[in-house]
């Protein structure tokens, strides 16, 4: 994806998430895992430096979205696809 449509995605999805009642930080974690980071350690190391929290938390907060419907009202693309990770994880337990 372009530099352009990348951007025009992040500020459709900025307007739709005002609209959502999700938070700036909700929003924020979304857009994260949306981005699609290259490995843990990036994303670790995004975590830190973008939202300014700690990965546990991070991970806390995402598992907490993925079960709010304003969240899935949001982005429903990326909500579904963690949600399908999630339940595959636990399948495999």
């Amino acid at each position: 994806m372009g530099s352009e449509a990348a951007e025009s995605e992040a500020a459709d999805t900025e307007a739709t998430g005002a609209e959502t009642g999700l938070s700036a930080r909700d929003r924020a974690v979304l857009a994260l895992e949306r981005a699609g980071l290259p490995g843990p350690g990036a994303k670790e190391r995004a975590v830190r430096e973008r939202l300014g929290m700690s990965p546990t938390r991070y991970y806390q907060l995402l598992n907490a979205l993925l079960d709010d419907p304003r969240a899935l009202k949001h982005d429903p693309v990326t909500v579904n696809r963690l949600r399908r990770v999630r339940d595959a994880r636990r399948a495999a337990r």
